[in-house]
């Protein structure tokens, strides 16, 4: 057998970097610290809470500050896959929180809306039945 050198055969020794490159990220990605995955949701819970969701939707956002706190406290122990695990479920739980603010305020701007709507009709009516008929 004859021994073969890996840069006259590019497409094997490519093939076999790749093979090593995509093996070390599959077992490194579970020690990595967690910390991007925890911003981005410690994010997503303060942009919930400046759009009112703590008033407007309580439950959810009191699951997202618990859950994010438990996400930090997992990064500290370096347990970084159940602090990736609680990072996502509170930003699920606070990008709830601040659909349900945005549904609250949308519905009460649209009553208004037709409150609004209701006095110029009314308004409409009572000028047309005060106006001299022709």
């Amino acid at each position: 057998m004859k021994n073969r050198d890996p840069l006259k055969f590019p497409l094997t020794a490519l093939a076999a970097c790749a093979t090593a490159v995509v093996l070390m990220t599959g077992c490194s990605s579970m020690k990595t610290p967690a910390t991007a995955d925890v911003a981005v949701s410690r994010a997503a819970v303060d942009n919930a809470a400046s759009a009112g969701a703590a008033e407007l939707a309580p439950d959810e956002m009191r699951a997202a500050r618990e859950k994010m706190m438990r996400a930090n406290q997992a990064l500290k122990d370096r347990d970084y896959k159940l602090a990736r695990d609680l990072a996502d479920q509170a930003q699920a739980d606070a990008k709830l929180a601040q659909s349900k603010a945005n549904s609250v305020k949308a519905t009460t701007a649209a009553n208004e809306i037709n409150e609004n709507i209701r006095v110029m009709r009314e308004e409409l009516d009572r000028a047309n039945s005060q106006a001299p008929q022709q």
